[in-house]
């Protein structure tokens, strides 16, 4: 995992520097993605890059490269470091200029950063984890993707402190999504997740796992539910690219339902892990 692509070009990553007022260090002033790589393939590579670029476009940010530009330097990428099963990590920033809070002038070129991690891929149905709730303090607008994440962070850390593997966050006793994923419920058979707005982030696991929704019957609803209903659910999930689609079986210490991924989670389970192999072909 020596290179890394540095704004358009590969390079060894120990060859690479960022400026000290680069301003995504700085400010967190940027964008970023995380594509998960099956098989040496992207899955699901375009609906993420076409997020990259409008979470660019909703800060002011210019691209200096097309998603095709990218999407074939990071296959090269992946060519260089011969990655078989993991990630890749890319962000950008808007770039390099002097301490002041308002955008620097239109000279200013952003930087590009990508680079790869193993992430192996078991392809096992997950039996289930822990999770807690917590108050979402994080600004109103989620559905950027942004590298203002430390929000994120302190609600993943309460996680981790509880022995939990995801923090739920809740505005005002109502549910929006994890630290770092989307979370759904299912009641009377039905899947419930957070529609798509400023309050939560868009997951491309969540868009694709509603697709299969759509495609094979299993009916859902985009609406809010609230801490209450969640306990009360027959079934509590979540996903995201690193988690895929994953049960929610303890709460807060309480356990959900019977404590086991109910029916749809396992069906969820069942088709995307059929749409892993449609994408980026058989995993051993």
């Amino acid at each position: 995992m020596g290179k890394i692509i540095f704004n358009g070009e590969i390079k060894n990553r120990a060859d690479v520097s960022v400026d000290i007022e680069d301003r995504g260090y700085q400010f967190g002033d940027g964008v970023y993605e995380v594509i998960r790589v099956y098989n040496g393939e992207l899955f699901a590579g375009d609906m993420h890059l076409n997020r990259l670029m409008d979470s660019a476009r909703l800060i002011q940010m210019k691209v200096p490269f097309t998603v095709a530009e990218i999407k074939t330097r990071v296959k090269e990428l992946i060519s260089e470091d011969q990655l078989q099963d993991g990630i890749i990590y890319m962000q950008l920033t808007r770039g390099v200029s002097p301490r002041t809070h308002a955008f620097p002038s239109s000279d200013v070129e952003p930087v590009f950063v990508a680079y790869t991690k193993e992430m192996p891929y078991t392809g096992k149905m997950k039996p289930g984890v822990k999770g807690i709730t917590t108050d979402d303090i994080r600004w109103l607008r989620c559905n950027i993707k942004s590298l203002n994440l430390l929000g994120n962070i302190m609600a993943k850390q309460m996680a981790a402190e509880a022995g939990c593997d995801e923090a739920i966050q809740h505005r005002d006793g109502l549910v929006t999504e994890g630290s770092s994923s989307n979370v759904s419920i299912v009641v009377n058979g039905t899947l419930r997740t957070h529609p798509a707005s400023n309050l939560i982030l868009n997951g491309i696991t969540r868009q694709v796992m509603l697709k299969l929704c759509a495609d094979h019957g299993i009916p859902y609803v985009e609406e809010a539910f609230t801490i209450e209903d969640m306990m009360a659910a027959e079934e509590v999930l979540y996903t995201s690219t690193s988690v895929e689609v994953t049960p929610i079986i303890n709460i807060d210490g309480q356990t959900i339902a019977t404590g086991a991924p109910g029916p749809v989670t396992k069906r969820l389970q069942q088709l995307f892990s059929a749409e892993i192999e449609r994408q980026c072909g058989s995993i051993n």
